[in-house]
């Protein structure tokens, strides 16, 4: 609900700030005091057209706050937390209109657009009046309020969300059909690199291996033409270097037997010797190892090549190729699986469009005779509102094509008096007409979304028994939303919980417009100013007490 509402700037307005309540608020007070300003400062708040003209004389901005208590609305958080706001129990909308241009808007503190504003509005606010546009004259709500009062809710959620599949079911064989030539040209490219890259037989680290082995077949003849000769030098003869070292080892163990100190130099000698052994050894057994394959060197050659011609198309790497198999594999099985997707959606489509088809039916049968009640309904209530002879026919339209709504339209079209054609509603009804025609609707359907109704002209035309019947009927609304209404009658303003009068003054040289909420005895001599007009004589008093007292009792 509207809790408070802040204007500063607007029209004749300098600065007002209003608290309200629950339940019937009345706004009251002289024609041209500025009631009108504060539904159009409102109105700005739901995201209407912002004019520069709204602007107070000789001011540069004008700016409208409304705060509202969303405790009990999960879906306007859900909304706000979708478009990154933070929103818990209260809601802060801000709005500014600038004579440059620079009209802004603040949702709890944060810039916010113009299209989240009219996004959420419509859930917190709706106003009817002779310049709104709001929920009679939105042919798409009529159906909304039809299936309300036919209490089909469950049965429409059903169809929108069978209607929601069947379209996702569509849209995906749509793209598999336009999809079918580019998947086979995909298919058999795919399945080439597959085949290509399977038929290598690659092994990670086998390049590394090759590379390797193809080094030791290229310089075999080096490396076993060495090795060989190092042997021969070391260990092939008398001359050689061990046997040299030999006798030189032996001598001097000869030596350290008659000079102690050279005993330490004998056995370095000695360890020498058994260590230059040892690798003369190893040379010999390494040389006879080492075979010249140039055949062998020839396939390492290929198989190198083979790997690098693949890691041109695949991958730099062994393992970037096999990566690069395995997802084309996996692309492969899904492109494979197609056709039998397509089958599979097929007959999902045929099944769940059969029973949208009967879900359909039963919207419509439930419609149709639904029109029939909600008509007498609202006619009944209309005639009690002082629009005898109007003609209120909800009428249904066949479409070509379900939408998720169902397989007609519905607009409600309206004649105000007896013989004329019905026409729709934004055409022909004036303001006064659409703000009973809501009350009349709230009678109807009582149950609604949207926590605060905002009433202005419900009263024209109307007076006498009339009135006081259409004040009943807003306290009855309000027992279940946030009701705000302006009104000149005293019979309908008696029964509001709250009454504001607003009301110029005039000070600093400027006119302004101030709000002033009412206690009892102030109500009772405001509703005897409406009663009696400039001059407030005792009787009038009294009477505006009795139906201050009568308002509270019935």
């Amino acid at each position: 609900m509207l809790t408070d509402l802040t204007i500063k700037n607007v029209a004749i307005i300098d600065t007002l700030q209003i608290t309200f309540k629950h339940g019937l608020t009345v706004l009251t007070g002289e024609t041209g005091a500025g009631k009108s300003i504060i539904i159009d400062a409102v109105g700005l708040i739901m995201g209407n057209r912002a004019s520069s003209d709204l602007i107070r004389s000789g001011e540069e901005e004008a700016v409208v706050e409304a705060l509202f208590d969303v405790s009990s609305l999960p879906e306007i958080k859900r909304l706000l937390a979708e478009a990154g706001f933070d929103c818990e129990d209260e809601l802060l909308i801000k709005r500014s209109l600038s004579r440059a241009g620079k009209n802004k808007i603040f949702i709890n503190g944060s810039m916010s657009s113009l299209a989240l504003l009219a996004e959420i509005s419509p859930r917190l606010i709706n106003i009817y009046g002779q310049h709104d546009s709001q929920t009679l004259l939105k042919p798409e709500n009529h159906l909304r309020l039809l299936d309300m009062f036919a209490g089909i809710g469950e049965l429409r959620q059903k169809f929108t969300e069978l209607f929601s599949r069947i379209s996702s079911i569509r849209d995906l064989l749509t793209g598999l059909e336009h999809a079918e030539r580019d998947a086979a040209r995909r298919l058999d490219l795919l399945s080439y690199q597959s085949d290509e890259i399977a038929k290598a037989v690659l092994k990670p680290g086998e390049e590394e291996l090759l590379e390797e082995q193809r080094r030791l077949l290229a310089s075999a003849e080096k490396l076993g033409g060495v090795s060989s000769e190092a042997f021969d030098r070391l260990y092939g003869g008398d001359g050689t270097l061990l046997g040299q070292l030999k006798r030189i080892a032996s001598s001097i163990k000869e030596l350290s037997a008659i000079d102690l100190s050279l005993q330490e130099t004998a056995a370095s000698l000695e360890g020498a010797y058994l260590q230059l052994e040892d690798a003369a050894i190893t040379l010999r057994d390494y040389a006879s190892r080492i075979e010249c394959d140039p055949a062998s060197l020839q396939l390492i050659d290929d198989r190198l090549d083979l790997i690098g011609r693949l890691k041109k198309k695949y991958g730099s790497t062994v393992e970037e190729i096999l990566a690069y198999k395995a997802g084309i594999d996996t692309e492969l099985e899904k492109l494979q699986s197609r056709e039998q997707n397509r089958h599979t959606l097929e007959n999902e489509f045929d099944t769940l469009e059969i029973e949208l088809k009967k879900l359909g039916g039963e919207l419509t049968a439930a419609r149709t005779q639904a029109t029939k009640n909600l008509k007498h309904a609202l006619e009944g209530e209309a005639h009690q509102l002082a629009m005898r002879g109007a003609v209120i026919e909800p009428t249904l339209e066949s479409l070509t094509e379900p939408r998720s709504s169902g397989y007609e339209k519905v607009e409600f079209l309206f004649s105000p008096n007896p013989g004329e054609i019905p026409r729709p509603l934004a055409r022909i009804a004036s303001g006064g007409e659409l703000s009973r025609l809501m009350l009349a609707i709230k009678q109807v359907l009582p149950d609604s979304d949207v926590p605060t109704l905002v009433f202005d002209e419900v009263d024209t035309g109307i007076g006498g028994a009339t009135s006081e019947l259409v004040g009943r009927k807003l306290k009855n609304v309000a027992a279940r939303q946030q009701v705000l209404c302006i009104t000149h009658l005293p019979q309908v303003a008696v029964f509001a919980g709250q009454q504001l009068r607003v009301e110029k003054f005039f000070a600093g040289g400027r006119t302004s417009t101030r709000v002033i909420e009412l206690d009892l005895n102030e109500r009772t001599h405001e509703v005897a100013r409406m009663l009696a007009g400039t001059t407030v004589t005792d009787s009038a008093l009294k009477h505006a007490a009795e139906l201050l007292a009568a308002s509270t009792s019935s």
